[in-house]
């Protein structure tokens, strides 16, 4: 009777902590979601309930609607030296990480980025702006759990439980990065995932919008 209990207590903190949430993805088909900029290769498929990027792919995959402030949660697994990145609040045209806003995505151990990163290109960075603080990346293969909070000139990343990035836009005053980064002064735009021919999984991909 306990394990029951305690079962259905575990049942309704998750379903509690998961109000208000709208899931982005079907799990079966890409409906909501176009690709731009899909270069060479297969762009994205759906596997076993998951948004791939395959090694072949790539692009922009993007949703159709726009988001202004909200609560993304997501889960994503990588290959070895996997490279992708989150896109929000981004425009339907050229390089995301500077016309919108690109959240890393990268096994940023591998050997092929030694000595070759800047702290603002590990996992989790907002790219090129915002340093990830600290360690929670799980070893190629296993999922990683990310949440991406939008609210204002606040972004937060959570990764794993622990926050890599708690920022406000406003305090970035270079003028040099804001020039290069005009899609940091971006209110609204979508979201997607902006691939770079290594295979990327994503799953359980759901948001809240905010007030």
């Amino acid at each position: 009777m306990k394990l029951a209990i305690l079962a259905l207590a575990g049942a309704t903190f998750l379903l509690a902590a998961e109000k208000g949430f709208t899931p982005l993805f079907d799990g079966k088909t890409l409906n909501g979601w176009t690709l731009f900029s899909k270069g060479k290769g297969s762009g994205y498929i759906v596997e076993n309930g998951s948004i791939v990027c395959p090694a072949d792919g790539g692009g922009n995959l993007l949703t159709d609607k726009e988001f202004a402030n909200f609560v993304l949660r997501f889960e994503f697994k990588m290959e070895p030296g996997g490279n992708n990145g989150i896109g929000i609040r981004a425009p339907q045209a050229g390089d995301i990480a500077y016309s919108g806003m690109e959240i890393q995505v990268l096994d940023h151990d591998h050997e092929r980025y030694k000595g070759k990163l800047k702290p603002t290109q590990r996992h989790g960075s907002i790219y090129d702006v915002v340093p990830a603080n600290g360690e929670a990346l799980k070893p190629a293969g296993q999922w990683n759990k990310e949440e991406i909070v939008a609210d204002g000139r606040k972004i937060k990343v959570t990764l794993n439980g622990k926050v890599l990035v708690d920022a406000n836009l406003d305090d970035v005053k270079d003028p040099a990065v804001l020039k290069k980064h005009p899609g940091l002064a971006r209110t609204t735009g979508h979201i997607g995932f902006l691939g770079h021919g290594t295979r990327v999984e994503f799953r359980n991909i759901r948001l809240k919008e905010l007030k």
